[in-house]
């Protein structure tokens, strides 16, 4: 295709083009599946063919709701080769998500597995439905080998965000920017030919969209784990030989804190890449420990603009977001700042914004005309993270805009005070909240999971000592069991603070 003057490729030929590079390396597995790009190549034909038999069109929406499985891959390598925009949604998704989605969508189909069934059998969609079963029968048809009918200017897929206090609004993406992310994410991580990655992160998420991307393009592996499962990720790392993993941080300490971590040969492993939330100090050292990584990525981005900055060195500056991408641009802007002109000074906390011209970016949200005028300022995206740039220019994502915690006036970042709580031996996991009182408007609250015995004094103390501002110190700690978060790891503090926890059982209310 031809953008602006210059020729683009649209992620079918992409696919193509690693076909014709090295058709007998290794492209997918998923249990006894283990499948050669040539031969991967012609299930993904076969699966455009059913597609097409169902009346898809390119343009058209297929919702699906399933986990990390051979056929999810495939499904989405179909859509992009047909033109069909693929709209994945979390396989966990009710009724009532279904309904709305498809409906918002205008979907023409969607695909389903039995871990779903309960809420596809009770939604009220009327577009055709397609099972696993459906696709295997696909798959042995003897389909001619797939062109690419896209061009890199056709949609690709289409997102939801998490909807944490409205309904998700969908993020539409063109096949030339999740190439472009896609290539610069083997570039940020240093990903060589022959990589092997964990297929854990859902391909609902855009952190599952990229990995699956970038292993393409380097003629990879992706290694399906449908959901995650840690004795189960820690199996398939030393069995497939898996050299780098990009996961959130709540999975990361769900793997190393595992009891048979310390069994299993984890050395294959060279390059860890995370994103989706900050890592903690206390995480951030005891992965170096664990791995000894030959490369340790911190990756801030979005479904939106797929990334803002890369620290390729993450355990050198705790805390760190790095620096732009280099599809990127970035500013801190003061909060409340109307324009993207409004820059905060060094070291002032502001709000995060991201160029519009990146690569990588979206073009606005799906029908959401509201969410475009508050979100999309004078060619500069209002992530609505807020933040501050360092004396070295390295930023530093403190929150979000709503998170922020007004105490006697002083504005208080959840994130540095949790970093510091995780250094804490006995502290397994902690999120800090700001809850409603009379006097100060809010205090600072401090949820822990532990792993030893501590008590209020104790973490006070603690936190005193280093160093932490008096105003900062939690003045409420409640112990509790698990951590409430999203289903890709996300921490969900509107959870605690809207009192839609069980305290005592650590388990949403």
């Amino acid at each position: 295709m031809r953008q602006n003057g210059c020729v683009m490729l649209d992620l079918g030929t992409s696919f193509l083009a690693s076909v014709a590079r090295d058709p007998s390396a290794l492209a997918i597995v998923d249990g006894d599946v283990r499948l050669a790009y040539a031969e991967w190549y012609r299930r993904i034909s076969s699966v455009i063919a059913g597609l097409d038999a169902l009346g898809l069109k390119a343009g058209d929406h297929l919702v699906t709701v399933l986990q990390n499985r051979w056929e999810a891959a495939t499904l989405h390598w179909a859509c992009q080769f047909a033109g069909i925009i693929i709209t994945p949604l979390n396989w966990r998704a009710s009724a009532d998500d279904l309904d709305f989605v498809c409906e918002d969508a205008d979907a023409k189909a969607f695909v389903y597995e039995d871990v779903s069934s309960e809420a596809v059998h009770t939604c009220k969609v009327t577009c055709p439905r397609v099972t696993l079963g459906d696709i295997n029968a696909w798959i042995s048809l003897d389909a001619p080998d797939a062109q690419p009918q896209a061009d890199a200017h056709a949609w690709s897929v289409m997102l939801y965000t998490s909807g944490t206090t409205a309904r998700p609004k969908g993020v539409p993406r063109r096949q030339r920017a999740e190439r472009a992310a896609a290539v610069a994410h083997v570039a940020q991580n240093l990903y060589r030919s022959g990589e092997r990655t964990l297929g854990v992160m859902p391909l609902y998420h855009t952190m599952g969209v990229r990995s699956l991307l970038a292993m393409s393009l380097i003629g990879g592996t992706f290694v399906c784990l449908p959901r995650f499962d840690p004795a189960r990720a820690l199996e398939l790392i030393e069995a497939e030989r898996i050299t780098n993993l990009y996961l959130v941080p709540t999975l990361y300490h769900d793997l190393v804190h595992h009891e048979r971590f310390a069994q299993k040969d984890v050395g294959s492993v060279r390059k860890l890449g995370f994103a989706g939330a900050s890592m903690t100090d206390g995480l951030l050292k005891e992965l170096t420990r664990a791995f000894k990584p030959d490369l340790f990525v911190n990756h801030y981005g979005s479904s939106e603009i797929y990334t803002f900055t890369i620290d390729q060195n993450a355990p050198a500056k705790p805390g760190s977001a790095g620096r732009a991408g280099i599809n990127q641009m970035i500013r801190v802007v003061t909060l409340g700042a109307a324009t993207p002109d409004e820059i905060a000074p060094r070291n002032q906390e502001g709000e995060i914004i991201a160029h519009l011209a990146s690569d990588e970016a979206f073009e606005g949200y799906w029908r959401r005309p509201d969410a475009d005028a508050k979100a999309l300022r004078n060619g500069w995206y209002f992530t609505g993270d807020t933040g501050t740039m360092d004396a070295d220019g390295d930023l530093f994502v403190t929150g979000r805009v709503d998170d922020m915690i007004i105490t006697g006036g002083e504005n208080v970042s959840p994130i540095e005070i949790e970093s510091c709580l995780s250094l804490h031996p006995a502290v397994s996991e902690v999120a800090v909240v700001g809850l409603a009182d009379e006097r100060w408007g809010k205090i600072v609250a401090a949820f822990v999971k532990r792993r030893a015995v501590a008590e209020h004094d104790e973490l006070d103390a603690f936190c005193r000592a280093s160093g932490l501002a008096s105003f900062k110190r939690p003045r409420r700690y409640v112990f509790v069991e698990a951590i409430p978060k999203s289903p890709v790891g996300k921490l969900l503090r509107r959870k605690l603070v809207a009192g839609e926890y069980d305290i005592e059982k650590g388990t949403a209310a």
